[in-house]
């Protein structure tokens, strides 16, 4: 399993540093993707082109950002922050853009971006009793709405266009799956913590 950075200790040093860098330019880029996506009403063949090269760039980043992180000792409570906000940022703009220009059904947006927001909530919410890693199928989940926002937002016709809708459509099963999943962790997280049995250890007393 991929480590998740919101579960490395945070190692103590600046916030100036390389991994830190390539999240604020994703963040610099969902404006820029946005823009181009949007313009001239996503008719622009050219642009779009533009759109999915940003994209696949912010994308990019958001893979090995973390990894540096991790490689070289540079985990922050800054990125730890700002690294899904990021993420949630270009997902969000792609998925409400598509669905804007009329590529990808507004229901689809609605679900994905509902799950994100009420995930991320949730792991905050049980912060306290501890940190919940990414899954297996939170990343593969990751990679298929990457995978299938790359191909919606380049402008396909015919047999690849049925191709971005199967990968859309496995991106929404294995979002809505992982999200259930990550509730009943989180409830057996709570359940389970030392948080939790202290407290039941001590009206037990």
């Amino acid at each position: 399993m991929i480590p998740d950075p919101a579960a490395e200790p945070s190692s103590g040093v600046s916030n100036w540093n390389v991994a830190n860098y390539l999240t604020v330019l994703r963040i610099a880029l969902v404006p820029v993707f946005g823009w181009l996506l949007l313009a001239d009403e996503g008719e622009s063949t050219g642009l779009r082109i533009a759109a999915f090269v940003v994209f696949t760039i912010a994308s990019i980043t958001d893979r090995i950002d973390g990894d540096i992180a991790r490689a070289r000792g540079l985990v922050t409570d800054f990125g730890k922050v700002v690294d899904p906000i990021a993420d949630k940022a270009l997902m969000g703009m792609a998925l409400v853009g598509l669905s804007i220009i009329g590529e990808v059904p507004w229901w689809i947006t609605i679900i994905i971006l509902v799950r994100e927001l009420g995930i991320t909530a949730l792991r905050f919410a049980v912060i306290r009793h501890g940190v919940m890693p990414a899954s297996r199928g939170g990343k593969l989940k990751t990679a298929l709405q990457a995978f299938a926002i790359g191909l919606f937002v380049l402008p396909l016709g015919g047999f690849l266009h049925v191709v971005a809708w199967i990968v859309m459509i496995a991106a929404l099963i294995v979002t809505v799956v992982t999200g259930v999943d990550y509730v009943f962790r989180a409830v057996r997280l709570r359940r389970t913590s030392e948080r939790t049995l202290a407290r039941k250890a001590r009206r037990s007393a």
